[in-house]
């Protein structure tokens, strides 16, 4: 399609140019002078060389390339999350980011966290949902932890809030270790 584009472009320009008379010229060409020799048919065009980059050219109306983009940096990749964890215990507390695809940040174990959202991540399913607001949970309480986890993950945004107040929460918060903190120990 492209190359259709260019040739027709080409073609199109070159004949725009030998059509048009001379600006020096002042007053317009003279007829051509009537041939003696009879012809079969009119002699074609001769189309002048033209090179690729005057093509290229030509088929997107003469304009100027686009700038290039600036290059990527770590925090515009596809997979940067934050975690923000509150009243876990242990030490686990705090914010901790974490880069996947060289697995990285300051999470404390960017690697397996990584690993682990890949393993779970497949098309049409919301790794980050909540619990279904129908759901049958059992009455159980796991603690005051909650974690708040914000970023992008597969090239869509997340706003996820994790807890421990009842059987399906507690399930949803392990399925994650060790994204989130284990507080099975």
């Amino acid at each position: 399609m492209l190359r259709r584009l260019l040739l027709t472009a080409a073609v199109s320009a070159t004949a725009a140019l030998t059509a048009v008379p001379s600006a020096s010229a002042g007053t317009p060409a003279p007829p051509p002078a009537a041939s003696p020799l009879p012809t079969a048919s009119p002699a074609p065009l001769a189309a002048a060389p033209v090179g690729l980059s005057s093509l290229y050219t030509a088929a997107r109306g003469g304009m100027e390339p686009a700038a290039m983009p600036p290059p990527a940096r770590p925090e515009d990749s596809g997979d940067r999350l934050t975690v923000t964890v509150q009243d876990a215990g242990n030490g686990a507390d705090g914010t901790y980011e974490l880069d996947c695809h060289p697995a990285g940040g300051s999470h404390p174990r960017p690697a397996e966290a990584c690993d682990l959202l890949d393993g779970n991540t497949t098309w049409g399913k919301d790794l980050f949902a909540p619990v279904p607001p129908n759901a049958l949970c059992t009455l159980q309480y796991g603690g005051p932890a909650t974690a708040h986890v914000t970023g992008t993950w597969a090239g869509r945004p997340v706003d996820a809030r994790y807890d421990r107040t009842n059987g399906c929460e507690i399930s949803r918060w392990n399925t994650m270790v060790p994204f989130l903190p284990d507080l099975m120990s």
